[in-house]
């Protein structure tokens, strides 16, 4: 048996490269900063170093709450029941009264706008019964999302010495947050919310800046520190920050909305190839037709600093000759891109441009056998 070749066509462009992260600095003990559409780090602190999470814990707990309204299992207007343990909750509150029912989408406000550590409890027993069996389906549902390093006790972040993450993984959480729930997201952009006649003020700092910022979630214990998971917008791109560890409310407003303006206007998205464009042609046996071409299967797009200017390497890699049947869209290989400071290079898929028939039955057994002497020879 013959090996078949690693074919890789590799193109060279000159755009704007390696990224600075090593010119920034922070006062967070942990920090991470992502562009949302490449997932590229722009810069990362003690990002895989375990954390007390505090009320940041409330956004695991909301996707909980929106993947339930998303399959139907709840409706905005059911009303959940206020126990006496969600009642005494201490902390920040959304002040239920107790033995009350309460309607779903005041809860959420509640927990988004006003971190009611009392209205996280009233939706974790209202959805899986007691807190305990929901915070074991919070752990589940991180893991699934790919949260690795993450473990939750309880739906508010109460201190817990087995209750914790990392920078990253909440990082991971709010992408998977501003994916999965566009239509809910909403919530978090919301600037007061009023409950019982007392209005209570969204606590996110990102939101009062005029920076573009929609969400997400602050939070603070003792042994935390304050904490931010933050997004923001400018033009085509999204942001996605997580901080932790940050020595005092004042100092987080200052620091998140610092960290935030640099990864907003220091970096572009460049669009290397774009989608269904063709960037090699691949030899194809016991097809109708010798060659097809390859496309990406969509746009090949690398964030990276406005000012510097680096090369971005871009190989075109798959296993060749291809053999027919091919389809159009078909996956062959990957198109990777790297260039200076990437830690890692990403890849996209490689696809087929084209169908490609195989040959008649006669054809192609004289097409094998000219191939097995050939490679006698």
């Amino acid at each position: 048996m013959r090996l078949l070749p690693v074919l890789a066509f590799c193109l060279v462009i000159f755009t704007h490269g390696a990224f600075a992260q090593s010119t920034l600095e922070t006062n967070a003990k942990q920090a991470i900063l992502l562009d949302a559409s490449t997932g590229t780090i722009l810069f990362e602190k003690n990002a895989d170093e375990r954390m007390p999470t505090s009320s940041m814990s409330k956004v695991m707990t909301m996707y909980m709450v929106f993947d339930a309204l998303k399959s139907g299992a709840v409706k905005l207007d059911d009303t959940f029941l206020v126990s006496e343990k969600a009642w005494r909750m201490g902390g920040s509150k959304m002040f239920v009264d107790i033995n009350t029912r309460v309607k779903v989408e005041d809860l959420i406000r509640g927990v988004i706008v006003q971190s009611g550590n009392d209205a996280t409890v009233v939706l974790a027993e209202g959805l899986s019964g007691s807190e305990i069996a929901f915070a074991d389906a919070m752990t589940k549902k991180a893991k699934e999302l790919g949260m690795a390093n993450s473990n939750f006790m309880n739906a508010s972040g109460w201190p817990d010495d087995n209750h914790y993450s990392t920078a990253r993984d909440l990082a991971i959480l709010g992408l998977a947050m501003i994916r999965d729930f566009p239509d809910y997201y909403k919530y978090y952009a919301e600037l007061d919310f009023t409950y019982h006649g007392i209005k209570q003020g969204n606590r996110n700092p990102l939101l009062y800046r005029n920076i573009g910022a929609d969400g997400i979630k602050t939070g603070h214990t003792e042994a935390a520190g304050y904490g931010l998971i933050g997004s923001a917008v400018a033009g085509d791109r999204r942001v996605v920050m997580v901080v932790n560890g940050i020595e005092s409310m004042q100092a987080r407003a200052d620091e998140s909305v610092r960290l935030m303006e640099w990864a907003l206007q220091g970096f572009a998205n460049k669009v290397l190839v774009k989608k269904d464009q063709i960037v090699a042609e691949a030899d194809v046996v016991y097809g109708q037709v010798s060659s097809v071409q390859l496309s990406a299967s969509e746009d090949v797009i690398l964030t990276v600093p406005k000012l510097a200017k680096t090369p971005a390497k871009i190989e075109v890699i798959y296993k060749g000759p291809l053999t027919a049947p091919l389809k159009k869209g078909q996956d062959v290989g990957v198109i990777r891109i790297s260039t200076e400071g990437m830690s890692t290079p990403r890849e996209m898929p490689l696809v087929v441009a084209s169908d490609v028939a195989e040959l008649g039955f006669f054809s192609k057994t004289f097409a094998k056998a000219k191939q097995f002497f050939a490679g006698s020879v």
